[in-house]
């Protein structure tokens, strides 16, 4: 692999981490199963995207808004189309009245196909979740920028949002 392509490589990958927090906080379930390979093996027995599709929607029906900070990503090639690595994320979850703030590393597995990457495997492996503070959800509204404190807009003004929550 050359130079420039090593680099393409180590971007697009890194986008992929982005992507799939923006998609998750979003509730964005098409951006978010585009990520992955479209045979993507989904707990023992069922494979595809739209597996994965009713996984992701069981699990993120069950929590409240969330924030997703991708921090250090660590990328390792294996080759011209495969690759593994860690992503930290220092995530903020509502689950009902609380607010929970958690430290995840994601352990990847990255193949590209067609040009193009995308997660063969994320394992969410969790350092900790605590109950922090004050839940910011129940606060009124923040009326940016005269209030800065309070609720904000995000993530309910977002269609893809707003189009989860109403299925």
């Amino acid at each position: 692999m050359d130079d420039v392509t090593r680099l393409l490589a180590y971007e697009e990958i890194r986008q992929l981490a982005a992507r799939y927090a923006v998609a998750v906080d979003r509730r964005d379930l098409d951006a978010l199963v585009g990520l992955f390979i479209d045979d993507v093996r989904v707990g023992r027995d069922a494979f595809g995207r739209d597996a994965l599709r009713g996984d992701f929607e069981k699990s993120l029906g069950a929590i409240g808004p969330s924030v997703l900070n991708i921090g250090t990503h660590q990328i390792d090639l294996i080759d011209d189309d495969r690759a593994t690595g860690h992503v930290y994320c220092k995530a903020e979850v509502a689950e009902g009245d609380r607010w929970i703030h958690q430290a995840i590393r994601y352990d990847d597995t990255y193949e590209r196909r067609d040009g193009h990457w995308y997660f063969v495997r994320r394992l969410h492996k969790l350092f900790y979740g605590a109950e922090v503070g004050a839940n910011p959800l129940g606060l009124p509204p923040a009326n940016w920028p005269e209030n800065p404190d309070g609720l904000g807009t995000l993530p309910y003004e977002d269609p893809t949002w707003q189009a989860f929550n109403d299925s």
